[in-house]
């Protein structure tokens, strides 16, 4: 059964493996505080639609509470652990079913089993946040074996945590000009990809949100980092196939082990 990648812009992906369907990060939104959606449509009502929904730390862009909200009862909801008391509107989602990890944690949904890998990233809910929650990878492991980095810097012990892939969904970039501590840009993540050598690769994070009245600041940190990653991939570790989605495209991949 072939696996099928969704992007939908930022750190939202739609994952299909073995009748399972995983959400990551859902961002459905025009504006966010200072942010404003400046390519790609908001997703359709079916982008809402889900198994489990996987969010990797409690950043506003990342945890989403509006977007959240649309998901419909029974739906599964992994959170870094401590999400539900440093974001309180949490728990008015009743209609989902919350579980928080740590790194080492594993919840099978159906016929998938889901990992959960560390991630090098501030995982407070503001900068300045004082309640700390892990900022988090995860492995989808059905009939591929997935890994969503959400907001990771490069770590040493990424590959021997992170552990063999056939897929990875890289961030490359972000929505701002200058990229911090705890982030990949197109150059660290190619760097990763040689690490941790998945079957594929496609690129996130990147060519989606943008500061509201920037749009000439460094604009080639808004639109290049997709096409800068295939490149570099490409010489860091030509043996893997990127994919580089448009918003709303998909991908559907035989993966044999």
């Amino acid at each position: 059964m072939p696996v099928e990648i969704t992007w939908w812009g930022h750190a939202t992906c739609a994952l299909e493996d073995a009748n399972i369907r995983v959400i990551t990060d859902p961002l459905f939104a025009r504006r966010l505080a200072h942010l404003r959606r400046r390519r790609g449509a908001l997703p359709p009502a079916e982008a809402r639609r889900a198994d489990v929904v996987l969010v990797s730390h409690l950043h506003a862009d990342h945890l989403h509470l509006p977007s959240l909200a649309g998901f419909g009862p029974g739906t599964r909801l992994l959170v870094p652990r401590g999400a539900q008391r440093a974001v309180p509107g949490l728990r008015r989602l009743r209609q989902l079913r919350i579980t928080e990890v740590v790194p080492g944690d594993e919840v099978r949904i159906g016929e998938v089993l889901i990992r959960v890998v560390p991630a090098l990233h501030d995982g407070r809910r503001l900068p300045v946040g004082p309640r700390r929650s892990p900022a988090l990878g995860y492995v989808v492991q059905g009939e591929a074996r997935t890994y969503f980095a959400g907001d990771t810097g490069l770590f040493d012990a990424m590959a021997e945590r992170v552990g063999p892939v056939d897929v990875a969904l890289l961030p490359v970039g972000g929505w701002g000009p200058y990229l911090g501590e705890g982030h990949l840009d197109a150059g660290r993540a190619a760097r990763a990809l040689a690490r941790l050598a998945p079957r594929v690769a496609v690129p996130v994070h990147y060519g989606t949100y943008w500061p509201i009245g920037m749009d000439a600041v460094r604009p080639h940190e808004f639109h290049a980092p997709g096409d800068e990653f295939v490149r570099l991939a490409a010489v860091a570790a030509p043996q893997v196939a990127v994919h580089r989605l448009g918003h709303g495209e998909s991908v559907r991949l035989e993966v044999a082990r």
